[in-house]
């Protein structure tokens, strides 16, 4: 038996080797990089889209708005906050939820993060988060933004966003973000990367592709879009994951529809999201990520 344990570590221990050595510079980077735009351009980006939002209200203000959700390094309790402040201010709700959808997708860390799936699939992951977001500003703008329709948001119980990032020394700030986006995503990413072990060591490769395959396109799609509830927490741990699920069959489509549902339906992100929208807006919003994600995957692989 303890001989039996012994191998079995040993293989998981090579595996989660190999993947650590895979992608841990991506999130070191990652990381840096994000505590920098953070610490050193947050403030211009808020600025910009505030500025944009009143003054820009037409079809390209929704692109610029998705653009600078995607800039924006927040975590959903940060946005919330700031997109409630930017309503106060006059911003309307197209524009907002062009923001939020493109923020709550994908932000400057995860960006580098994805770098390891290649550049196809990072390409596909900037393009149609962006898509994503711009899709959500025109819909709240068709359906909400009439003289009698009912305001989409409601952010009646979010104050001003709180800043972390105060202390007066530069260096010292972008260190302590640093230790702060280290601790927040360090946990998942070596989850993600025992979790991929596990996979490696005990999915057969041909049943992932069997389940994620362009063989079974539509079947495929949907558990991939089904699986981002449950099992995306971190963006930098489910790189790992996706690596994995790649390399044993998965479709391009597959995984995209997983970058899409994950973040949106993310466990922390729906709590926020369920105050500022009511359950009514939240049941749309979760049906609009599905459909969106879904048709982004039947595109990626019809195009791949």
């Amino acid at each position: 038996m303890l001989a039996v344990l012994r191998r079995e570590f040993v293989y998981l221990w090579y595996y989660v080797d190999v993947q650590v050595r895979q992608i841990f510079w991506y999130w070191l980077v990652g990381i840096v990089l994000g505590s920098a735009v953070s610490v050193f351009a947050r403030n211009g980006i808020h600025a910009a889209a505030e500025k944009i939002g009143r003054r820009l209200p037409g079809f390209l203000g929704l692109l610029l708005a998705s653009a600078l959700g995607i800039a924006s390094p927040l975590c959903m309790y940060g946005t919330i906050p700031l997109c409630a402040a930017f309503s106060r201010k006059g911003v309307k709700d197209d524009f907002l939820a062009a923001f939020m959808m493109s923020s709550v997708l994908l932000n400057p860390q995860l960006i580098i993060y994805s770098t390891a799936l290649g550049a196809p699939l990072l390409a596909v992951r900037v393009v149609s988060c962006f898509v994503c977001g711009v899709a959500a500003g025109l819909l709240v703008r068709l359906f909400f933004c009439g003289k009698n329709a009912p305001p989409y948001f409601d952010f009646t119980s979010f104050g001003d966003p709180h800043d972390h990032d105060t202390d007066p020394n530069l260096l010292l700030r972008l260190l302590k973000n640093i230790a702060r986006n280290v601790r927040a995503t360090g946990p998942w990413f070596l989850l993600g990367v025992l979790l991929s072990a596990a996979f490696q060591r005990y999915v057969p490769a041909q049943g992932m592709a069997a389940l994620f395959g362009k063989e079974h396109e539509g079947f495929g799609l949907l558990m991939a879009a089904t699986l981002g509830v449950p099992l995306y927490v971190c963006g930098g741990g489910t790189i790992p994951l996706l690596l994995q699920w790649l390399a044993d069959g998965m479709s391009a489509g597959s995984a995209a529809a997983f970058m899409i549902t994950g973040p949106a339906t993310k466990i922390t992100n729906l709590g926020a999201l369920k105050i500022a929208l009511g359950l009514r807006h939240f049941l749309l919003y979760l049906a609009f990520v599905v459909l969106f994600s879904l048709a982004t995957g039947a595109v990626v692989n019809l195009l791949g």
